[in-house]
């Protein structure tokens, strides 16, 4: 279940990507945060709990939100704006 449901912004041009091999669509302006997070109930699973982490600080301070692009980069999603074609792997099944 998505842990954010869009309320504006509805207009704005579709952007296609990719959650963990599942088709899915953001909008122009989003982070790849908001985007992830519009298609799955979190952003990756803790690496030393094993508990869903959705971002915390929405601003690049916390280290919460880092994901894995298919080509191995590792990046911030809260700070890094959406891109069309993006392929991102959490390796959890979160986004299933």
């Amino acid at each position: 279940m998505p842990l954010l449901h869009r309320i504006v912004r509805k207009d704005h041009a579709a952007i296609a990507f990719t959650l963990d091999g599942r088709a899915c669509e953001g909008r122009a302006g989003d982070t790849l945060l908001t985007a992830i997070l519009s298609h799955a109930g979190a952003v990756r699973l803790s690496e030393f709990s094993g508990q869903p982490r959705a971002g915390f600080c929405q601003m690049g301070a916390c280290q919460d939100c880092w994901v894995t692009l298919a080509g191995g980069e590792r990046l911030r999603a809260c700070t890094t704006p959406l891109a069309a074609g993006m392929s991102v792997v959490t390796g959890s099944g979160i986004a299933s």
